[in-house]
Parts: structure tokens; sequence; C-alpha cells
């Protein structure tokens, strides 16, 4: 395959993982503070031999997450938490410490505060956050303090990643951190609603439809190409 060919083959590659992206991105509208994800193309040159054109292709390889705050909606349930600003939940998974911004919690069996997979809280210190299986009434102020019947029981901690380009995402809405995270200042915590996800359906259509287009006019690029290759062979062929 000519160098045509091959630079044709890289774009196409990137724009077939920026379609599944998008589709992830909108079978994800509705799930609680889900981040909408893009992909960033980069440039990779190289210099030919002799007098001829460098080589220029475009790699789609690296994805971006979205941190754009998510619409808040209420739902009135005393472990439903969403963030208003920036930074992320802290909980504890066996692969170690990840970040979320689904703020769906509950008390398990034994007092600690977990989501809906089961891992548990972590306040500002990195521990679980426990509430006792008698309390009573239950308030989480707008600095993550919770407290029952009026007695402060921890406070909820809020990370952000120390680079904001270093997320990388997970199974059940959590992020991992590979350069650690840093704590967050200026956001709050709101109890009794929950974070809905950050992505535009239309958007992302529109998106998937201009992505779609570029795909087809590769794709005609690489069937003309492969005929015009095909018409010389057999003309010196003959």
């Amino acid at each position: 395959m000519n160098n045509a060919g091959y630079v044709a083959l890289t774009r196409q590659s990137g724009l077939m993982r920026e379609m599944q992206v998008i589709a992830h991105n909108i079978a994800n509208a509705n799930t609680t503070g889900f981040r909408r994800e893009g992909v960033v193309f980069s440039e990779f040159v190289r210099g030919l031999e002799r007098a001829e054109p460098s080589l220029s292709m475009a790699l789609g390889n690296t994805r971006q997450t979205s941190l754009l705050q998510g619409a808040l909606e209420r739902t009135g349930g005393t472990f439903d938490l969403a963030i208003k600003g920036a930074g992320f939940f802290m909980v504890d998974t066996p692969r170690g410490e990840r970040l979320t911004r689904a703020g769906v919690f509950t008390p398990n069996a034994a007092g600690d505060v977990v989501n809906m997979d089961g891992h548990r809280l972590l306040d500002v210190g990195g521990a679980p956050i426990f509430v006792p299986p008698d309390a009573g009434s239950i308030a989480v102020a707008r600095d993550g303090t919770v407290s029952a019947d009026g007695r402060p029981l921890a406070q909820i901690g809020l990370h952000a990643p120390a680079d904001p380009i270093d997320l990388r995402r997970e199974a059940g809405g959590l992020f991992h951190a590979e350069r650690g995270t840093v704590p967050v200042d200026g956001a709050h915590v709101v109890q009794g609603f929950l974070e809905a996800s950050n992505v535009e359906p239309m958007i992302e259509i529109a998106r998937m439809i201009a992505v779609q287009r570029a795909y087809e006019q590769g794709q005609r690029f690489l069937e003309r190409e492969d005929e015009r290759q095909r018409n010389v062979i057999q003309t010196l062929g003959r």
C-alpha cells in the first residue's frame, strides 16, 4: 500500500474510534454522574528520503473527559449527593481509590456509606464514612460535613485529578487519576440531589452525523485510490 493509503487508513481508524466514543456518550445520556468523552486527534509527521515531501498521519488515540457541570436533579434521598462545582467523590475499591460524580450512596449493614457497587465513600482524610445504625436525622452540609442528630460524624472529601487530562475511565462511573489527586476548594455538596449526565444528546447526534460523513468520504477516497492503482497495473501489464 502506498503512502496515501496509509494516511487514509489512520484517519479512518481515528474516525471509527470517535464514532464509538460518541455512541457510548449517547447510550449514557441518562446515566447519573456520567462525563462526556471526546477523541483528541494528533498529527504524526515523518521525513522521507531524498527530496520527497514529509509524510503526515492523523492519530486519534487520546480520549478527553469533559468536566462540565451536569444538571442537578432533586430526589429527596438522604444519601443522594451531588457536587456543585469542580471535583469528585472518592471511593475505596479493590483496585484502589477511584473518583466518581455519581452520588448514589447508602449505608451498608456495617454502617459504612457505600455506592451502588459497594465501594465505600471516603472522607477528607481518606477514611471510610461511618453512620451509626441507630442514627436518626442525617444531614449533609455544603462543606460535606455529615451529621447525625446534629452531631458531626465526618466530612466528605472532594478531590480532583492533579492533571486534568489524566483521568482514565473505568466501569461503574469510576475514574482513575494515575498522577494522583488534589483537594478541591470552592465546590460544595448538595444533599437530596443527583447530578445528571453532562451529555447533550442533540449535540452528540450532530457530531455522529458529521463523523459518519467524514468516514464515508474517506472510504470513497480509498475506493478511488484502489481503482486508480488497478488501472495503472492493468495499463503497465499490457
